[in-house]
């Protein structure tokens, strides 16, 4: 069986267990991935629904000049509904290959939130998009990307935690996540108390 008709043929839990095992790799900063995004941003421009789309932010580590992360562009986009970018976006982007998640959701404001994974040609994740209703323009990912961007020791601190933890956690995505979740909210809690909030 071929390994994308395997995909098509896995449970949710399957899926789930299988993204979350896919080995984590940090990478020194390219200089490319600004334009990157760029490009993914104008190709969900062109095939989104203008109505529902209101915003499409890069964040995460690629997004911060400089710093290592993994090699996957981590996309926002605030919808005016997410109940209707459920129907009109997930069916979109899932017949581009996009793989569809709905899940409980880290950012503050709402339960669950949609997220997509894109991959290259060799099955590689290359994109992460997270599709949000709340208002993004204060979400603590935006302010903790400002902060780092504005604050070079606190993104170098943040570079050695996360490649330990790569290194700790090679194959457990979750577990990386949630050991990185402390240092995060600290940085953040900072860059509100000193007015990094836009």
């Amino acid at each position: 069986m071929s390994s994308s008709l395997h995909r098509q043929n896995e449970t949710l839990d399957e899926r789930i267990k299988r993204v979350v095992q896919e080995e984590i790799s940090i990478v020194p900063y390219d200089p490319n991935w600004p334009a990157l995004f760029k490009l993914e941003k104008e190709h969900l421009l062109k095939c989104l629904p203008q109505e529902l789309v209101r915003r499409i932010e890069h964040f995460g580590s690629t997004a911060v000049p400089g710093l290592s992360a993994k090699p996957i562009i981590d996309i926002f986009i605030q919808v005016t509904s997410l109940e209707r970018a459920k129907k009109e976006i997930v069916e979109i982007l899932e017949l581009q290959g996009y793989e569809y998640f709905w899940r409980p959701s880290l950012f503050k404001g709402q339960e669950f939130y949609i997220w997509f994974i894109k991959r290259g040609d060799k099955g590689i994740r290359t994109h992460h998009i997270h599709v949000v209703e709340n208002d993004i323009g204060r979400s603590d990912e935006l302010i903790f990307r400002d902060y780092l961007m504005e604050h070079p020791s606190i993104a170098a601190e943040y570079q050695e935690l996360k490649l330990g933890l790569a290194e700790k956690y090679r194959n457990d995505r979750e577990a990386y996540t949630r050991a990185k979740t402390e240092f995060i909210k600290t940085a953040t809690a900072d860059a509100r108390r000193s007015g990094v909030e836009k």
